[in-house]
């Protein structure tokens, strides 16, 4: 099947099997190989990109699904030399170790950042009248569906609210 995807700002043409899941295509085709295939099955975040700006397991998803989509991956949220505040938050609290899941932690992270302003509830926000704040409760909440082998979490933790404390300064 013939169609197009908008990856991290960009157009590609693709001539791909349906079956085909948005990681592969990404990873295989597109040559992205920073979202990571970990089990293959959505439950570990290592394949997180954000569609539209939500967050979505690409092992799950077949890429003929999201022509017209906006697909951000890794690779579009900053460059070595040019991080994303998520990013250098992550290295100046060693939020990684081996780095195998850290695309798809950053990718959900930045998502989820957004969840919260937006003051959509979790299943652990107490008010839902009140705004959501980035507690660590909230954020390990949001954040358990990438998991890291390495036990990176207190560093993976500490990064997303320091970002999101100074969003909220901003």
């Amino acid at each position: 099947m013939q169609f197009q995807l908008d990856v991290n700002g960009e157009r590609h043409a693709l001539d791909l099997d349906t079956r085909t899941s948005l990681l592969d295509a990404l990873r295989d085709h597109l040559g992205l190989t920073g979202s990571k295939k970990g089990c293959d099955h959505g439950q570990c975040g290592a394949c997180t990109v954000m569609v539209n700006g939500r967050r979505i397991n690409s092992c799950l998803t077949l890429a003929c699904m999201h022509e017209g989509d906006e697909i951000t991956t890794i690779e579009g949220l900053g460059r070595p030399d040019d991080l994303s505040p998520l990013q250098r938050a992550f290295v100046e609290h060693d939020g990684y170790q081996c780095g195998y899941c850290t695309p798809g932690q950053i990718c959900s992270a930045t998502a989820m950042l957004d969840e919260i302003k937006a003051g959509w509830p979790s299943n652990v926000t107490g008010d839902l009248e009140a705004q959501v704040e980035a507690s660590i409760e909230e954020v390990s909440e949001r954040m358990s569906g990438n998991l890291c082998r390495c036990s990176c979490y207190p560093g993976i933790v500490d990064a997303i609210r320091q970002v999101a404390k100074e969003e909220a300064r901003a």
